[in-house]
């Protein structure tokens, strides 16, 4: 009962700031000066521009066209492109969030892999060049840009030695570059957290009496440590899930992939107010749903945060 309360109110306060995004995106696109079709009218006639205007809508109040494209969108229409003429919002979506959807899973999971076991091993590490070795590593990866990271791969693995090749996503050989560029950074941040957060546990007094019964120190680590370390892990993996599954448009740029990073970053600067809010959306609803499940998952861990 407790549990199913605790879903209920995540829930509401999930659709709160979805409808609460959705509005700050759509009133703040609209106080911005400029036209969608700006450039595409600046040599046709006035009542032409005004009969694109009409068309789409625009003739009619910031609060109006919110009503009416609420009303739409829970009816899953997005709307068409105001630029890309024809094409509808869901069908633009649809061809680029596949592609990089499974690249982010495949970041995902390599992200949540290497970090969990860096993390345990400096945590537990008896040496302390192992133990540097990994906080250097985890420094770099936090300092030093995603984007950089691409190009060093591109350029080692990709021109020098041509092992993988560079240009879309064919086969699976098309995935390792690109996926690896994408997880540097949260490997890092995800190392660091599980090795604070295991340095943490190993101070407290059960850990101490496992040890002292006699228990060998991999049983230690599952058993024990990292299911009680995993709670500030998997607080962090649900955002990082969401955003490694809604794309990075520099790495999808320098690998020439058609995913639905680029598509966010021209809908901006071409002020595409139908796709900019489809994608607002999506990827606030992806962040919500992803905290949702963290919390509800860290909350059948450790039943206190249900309290809290």
């Amino acid at each position: 009962m407790q549990m199913s309360k605790y879903i209920l109110k995540r829930l509401l306060f999930g659709v709160v700031t979805l409808f609460a995004l959705a509005a700050i995106t759509f009133f703040l696109m609209h106080a911005i000066p400029g036209s969608p079709f700006a450039g595409e009218t600046s040599h046709v006639p006035a009542e032409i521009r005004a009969k694109l205007i009409e068309h789409y809508g625009l003739d009619k109040s910031p609060t109006e066209q919110f009503v009416i494209y609420m009303k739409n969108a829970l009816n899953g229409d997005f709307g068409t492109s105001l630029n890309r003429k024809g094409m509808l919002v869901a069908d633009i979506i649809a061809m680029g969030l596949p592609v990089t959807a499974k690249l982010g899973a495949c970041a995902f999971c390599l992200a949540m892999f290497m970090g969990i076991l860096l993390g345990t091993i400096g945590a537990f590490a008896k040496h302390r060049w192992v133990k540097n070795a990994i906080t250097f590593f985890a420094t770099l990866g936090v300092s030093v840009p995603g984007f950089l990271f691409a190009l060093f791969l591109m350029v080692v693995f990709g021109v020098l030695l041509d092992w993988f090749p560079l240009i879309g996503l064919s086969t699976w050989k098309h995935y390792i570059m690109p996926s690896v560029a994408l997880s540097i950074g949260p490997i890092a941040n995800i190392t660091r957290l599980t090795k604070s957060s295991l340095s943490e546990q190993l101070k407290q007094d059960y850990m101490i009496l496992a040890r002292s019964k006699g228990t060998g120190q991999v049983l230690v680590i599952i058993r024990h440590a990292l299911k009680n370390a995993m709670i500030p892990i998997i607080t962090s993996a649900g955002p990082l899930l969401a955003t490694l599954l809604t794309g990075s448009f520099v790495v999808e740029s320098l690998f020439s992939i058609p995913g639905i990073g680029a598509e966010f970053v021209n809908s901006v600067s071409n002020r595409d107010f139908t796709l900019i809010m489809a994608l607002t959306i999506m990827y606030g609803a992806m962040i919500i749903v992803a905290n949702i499940l963290t919390d509800i998952i860290s909350a059948m861990i450790d039943p206190r945060i249900r309290l809290k």
